[in-house]
């Protein structure tokens, strides 16, 4: 078809504007020409207009749906557009036609990753590794999928071998300060950061990462760097944007400029909502199934159902709460396994192990299913530290699936954290969150979801037996340090040990935001952390009351 080789030819010379043409031209003859549609889409991916590639390629796979290649790039274009859900079933179908499809592999991995599949992710990548060794993308994703797993010497180990194929790789030297954050080399990640800064230096992504370990002094040559990013702001996409924002709110906040960090956290918040779908009703409404699912009558008739395992240790509650304080008070007992912010839960719920409608069915949901859902879950985490007595799971988010939990495992323990609520909401409305916080960019919002989380709280203390959740105040942590970490460790069943008073010197991976404030002595500056931003806080405040 002559026009479809022009076109093809035209795209290969790099005229895309007269190869889309060409291609449009083919189609009027041929509406279903399936080169002519993958091309189309092909430019309009080089012309940004994703939306309209995603069209064009979903055109192409109906009409030629045996080409792996066409299924791999309508998947790219989902991902690009946030729909990784549906963009893994397209890389699945490319797979399923090319088992070998090395690029298919590894963009799948990236779907997992997105969709804070990790451990999926990694099988991807190795996949893909295993036929390609020095797969650049497939070694970085694997890299940031081991690093979110809490596996960091691994995924140095990735990121180094990407480094010895290309020393230039800013990404690479990224994941590596990113790694040695966790792991409180915070040196070597501050020059990781600075390499990967001076690779790419308009990428406020790593200012930012940099900015989250330093602290800013007067005349200082990052902030200069900075807000020379900053006049030329436009130039980004909104991602960096946000990215350059929360870097100079943190620098304006160390400065105690909080007029100029006030207005750069509240313009990244705000790009940042703008970006993000964020359904509060929604949010709202599936509180209050929980609620009413877990009443007490269900409670009490499947009370002793679940698998009686005394290992695991939940610590929940808001984020920026203190949580991650308490689970390294704890990790530095010797015999007590700090696993970190764990994916298993939502996976298992995900997986459908929690039944196909959760929570509204749990009436009807078997006891043997419960004891089932408890086994699975424990035989998951006590595989990270066979000899451990208690493993903590430290994802504040599972204070939604309290109930649950203790139905499945009715011996579990609960340490929930709470600290001043504007305090609280206000610490997480000055980090950016990459883990799908979506509540925390909007003071409202933020207030009302901190309101729902009370409420629910209050109804497990209603609903579950005396002693099973125990309360700790991070304000009354700070100022009564041991004798409330004797409490801690005592409601864990645990003989006292010193190592934790020296919590901050414990060596382990800590992948938090909280990751350098563990490994400092106690200090008390987070106590009234909102207060030198008190005037802009309204929204906030009505959101609590």
């Amino acid at each position: 078809m002559q026009q479809y080789e022009a076109a093809l030819s035209l795209h290969r010379q790099g005229k895309v504007a007269d190869a889309e043409r060409h291609y449009r031209i083919a189609l009027h003859a041929s509406p279903r020409h399936p080169g002519a549609l993958h091309g189309l889409g092909v430019a309009c991916v080089q012309n940004r207009r994703i939306e309209e590639a995603a069209t064009f390629f979903r055109l192409a796979v109906s009409a030629a749906p045996q080409d792996p290649a066409f299924r791999n790039d309508l998947g790219l274009t989902l991902a690009w557009l946030g729909r990784n859900d549906d963009a893994v079933i397209e890389f699945e179908a490319a797979l399923s036609l090319k088992s070998d499809f090395d690029d298919a592999l590894k963009n799948l991995g990236n779907a997992y990753l997105a969709l804070s599949r990790h451990e999926e992710a990694t099988r991807q990548f190795e996949r893909a590794l295993a036929l390609h060794p020095d797969n650049a993308a497939a070694l970085m994703g694997y890299g940031d999928a081991l690093s979110i797993l809490g596996r960091p010497t691994e995924a140095h180990a990735a990121f180094e071998k990407l480094l010895a194929i290309d020393a230039n790789y800013s990404a690479a030297h990224f994941g590596v300060g990113s790694v040695m954050k966790q792991l409180g080399r915070f040196d070597d990640a501050r020059r990781a950061f600075e390499r990967a800064i001076s690779l790419l230096p308009n990428c406020a992504t790593y200012h930012r990462a940099l900015a989250d370990i330093e602290r800013f002094t007067d005349d200082d040559p990052r902030l200069a760097a900075l807000e020379r990013l900053a006049r030329d702001e436009n130039s980004l996409q909104d991602d960096q944007k946000v990215e350059l924002n929360f870097a100079l709110a943190k620098a304006y906040d160390d400065l105690r400029r909080y007029d100029s960090a006030f207005e750069r956290l509240q313009r990244g918040n705000t790009i940042k909502r703008q970006s993000i779908a964020y359904d509060e009703p929604l949010i709202m409404e599936t509180f209050r199934e929980i609620a009413a699912a877990f009443a007490p009558a269900l409670m009490q008739a499947k009370r002793g159902a679940g698998y009686s395992s005394e290992v695991p240790v939940f610590i929940v509650g808001m984020p920026r709460s203190g949580t991650t304080l308490v689970e390294q008070i704890l990790a530095s007992h010797p015999n007590v396994f700090g696993a970190g912010e764990l994916p298993y839960l939502q996976d298992l719920i995900m997986r459908g192990h929690a039944g196909p409608e959760y929570p509204s069915d749990m009436t009807s949901f078997p006891d043997d299913a419960l004891y089932q859902f408890g086994s699975l879950y424990s035989a998951r985490i006590e595989s990270l530290a066979p000899q451990a007595k208690r493993i903590i799971d430290k994802l504040p988010a599972n204070f939604r699936h309290i109930g649950l939990i203790h139905l499945a495992l009715p011996n579990a323990r609960f340490i929930h954290l709470r600290r001043d609520p504007v305090d609280t909401c206000f610490s997480c409305y000055s980090k950016l969150f990459l883990n799908g916080l979506n509540y925390t960019y909007d003071l409202g919002e933020l207030g009302r979801y901190y309101r729902a989380y009370e409420a629910l709280m209050a109804h497990w203390h209603a609903v579950l037996p005396q002693g099973v959740i125990l309360d700790v105040q991070y304000e009354t942590l700070i100022e009564n340090f041991e004798e409330e970490a004797r409490r801690v460790v005592k409601f864990c069943d645990l003989e006292w040990d010193e190592h934790c008073l020296a919590f901050h010197e414990t060596k382990r991976a800590v992948r938090t935001l909280s990751e350098v404030q563990v490994r400092q002595p106690l200090f008390k500056n987070s106590i009234g952390r909102s207060q030198p931003y008190k005037k802009w806080l309204t929204p906030l405040y009505d959101a609590l009351r």
